[in-house]
């Protein structure tokens, strides 16, 4: 709750965030909003799910199996096990037949806080055929200072979409899987702003954290992808004995990275997995 009263108070309304664009949704993106606000916060998921997938929904989510009916063993409990459900779409966007989002969910007046980034991929009629996640606790202190969830959460539809893209991958490829730190002045403004609530401030504080044991290896990238100034990756890492999903989300301004948000999920062993895995 803190979080979302936060917002309020700033004047910022999450779930207003694409009218503001001033652009049309995409049917991705408006079913993928439909089954987060409709089968998660509204509680009719059997509806939502039925209504939004498409002929198969492959699940990449820890704990869901696939299908309507994987989606439903999953979601129905949970509905039942958290009557208050406070869930806004702080950020989404469309690339394609991909959909990216992040939510910030307040369960049971604040009991549980989270933030979520989903990715989507959907059929030529927008309805969702798979989807990843990560999953992380609402944290209120960072050591940047900054919220988990701030920031800015308007899509700049005007900038170059591919030239940010291009950017964020050659930062991705060379100085976080590369280890190219010195280079990291040729993607990131020095004023980066950081929302990652275990990172420092500015662009000395990523390189700082990049060089980390903490950080450990960037192993592989699995798909990025964008619209206007807003980029997003979603790979894997491994760290300290430890294999990590995560989400890096980037706003891109004057071909540097300017702001930097994540959310990531240690990969449980194979047979806790209610799928085929992250990935």
């Amino acid at each position: 709750m803190a979080a979302a009263n936060a917002w309020r108070q700033m004047g910022f309304r999450p779930s207003l965030a694409n009218r503001q664009r001033g652009t049309d949704m995409g049917r991705g993106l408006e079913n993928v909003r439909g089954i987060y606000l409709e089968g998660i916060a509204g509680g009719d998921a059997r509806t939502a799910v039925e209504k939004y997938t498409g002929h198969r929904y492959t699940q990449h989510s820890t704990g869901v199996g696939d299908g309507a009916e994987g989606f439903l063993a999953f979601f129905e409990p949970f509905l039942a096990r958290n009557p208050l459900r406070e869930i806004e779409i702080v950020r989404s966007f469309e690339d394609g037949p991909w959909v990216f989002c992040s939510a910030y969910q307040s369960l049971n007046d604040g009991a549980a806080q989270w933030v979520t980034m989903d990715m989507f991929f959907t059929d030529a009629n927008g309805l969702i055929l798979e989807h990843w996640d990560t999953i992380a606790a609402y944290q209120p202190d960072t050591r940047s200072g900054e919220d988990m969830v701030g920031g800015c959460a308007v899509v700049d539809v005007s900038a170059d979409t591919e030239a940010n893209k291009t950017i964020v991958r050659e930062f991705t490829k060379q100085v976080r899987q590369g280890g190219a730190v010195d280079r990291i002045g040729d993607f990131v403004a020095e004023g980066l702003v950081q929302h990652a609530p275990t990172i420092p401030a500015g662009r000395d504080g990523l390189a700082q954290w990049t060089r980390s044991v903490e950080a450990g290896e960037y192993e592989m990238l699995f798909h990025l992808m964008g619209q206007g100034d807003f980029v997003v990756t979603y790979g894997k890492r491994h760290a300290q004995g430890k294999d990590i999903a995560v989400f890096d989300l980037y706003r891109v301004a004057d071909e540097k990275i300017v702001e930097h948000w994540m959310t990531e999920e240690e990969i449980g062993p194979r047979e806790s997995w209610g799928n085929s895995g992250k990935f």
